[in-house]
């Protein structure tokens, strides 16, 4: 497995649409583990592809807390079908901009279906954090970023501090 550089706010693959997996095979498998292994680096408990530089709808997620037996997820090709009404509201962070939290209120229930890593099509049923964080990861497909659900003022004044910071490393 193999540790991926994450991509970092302004990277403009970041804003991009990610294309369809076309199959579920080895390659796309070892991709798979190395997202996990990336995630887990990081420490993160969502990511999706394009954070890795591949604009492929493929996302991991692991919402075991530190101490527990590893609990993977994988969604290839996820697409929410169902929002509940009722809203809640979570403070989230981001592996592409580090270092920067804000609440951000989303449906407080969905139903996804996605591919497994067999290519076996699932439906999940989705509350609380992992609502939360499949959102979330499903928005990067999109190529939406959570600071986009926050207001414009707040959210200039993070691409400018990211669009600074990558200035200055050039």
């Amino acid at each position: 497995m193999t540790i991926k550089p994450l991509i970092i706010l302004p990277d403009p693959l970041l804003r991009q649409v990610s294309a369809p997996v076309e199959r579920v095979d080895s390659e796309l498998n070892q991709l798979v583990d190395d997202m996990l292994e990336t995630m887990y680096e990081a420490p993160g408990i969502g990511l999706a592809a394009v954070q890795v530089g591949v604009p492929r709808r493929l996302l991991v997620i692991d919402l075991a807390k530190e101490g527990e037996e590893p609990a993977p997820l994988v969604f290839i090709n996820p697409k929410v079908i169902r929002s509940s009404d009722d809203r809640s509201s979570y403070e989230e962070g981001c592996l592409s901009i580090p270092d920067y939290y804000a609440e951000v209120e989303r449906p407080a229930a969905i139903t996804v279906t996605s591919l497994d890593r067999t290519g076996k099509e699932v439906t999940t049923e989705a509350d609380g954090l992992l609502a939360t964080c499949l959102q979330h990861e499903i928005d990067h497909l999109e190529g939406v970023l959570f600071i986009d659900h926050i207001s414009r003022l707040k959210r200039e004044m993070v691409i400018k501090r990211f669009t600074k910071a990558a200035r200055q490393k050039i």
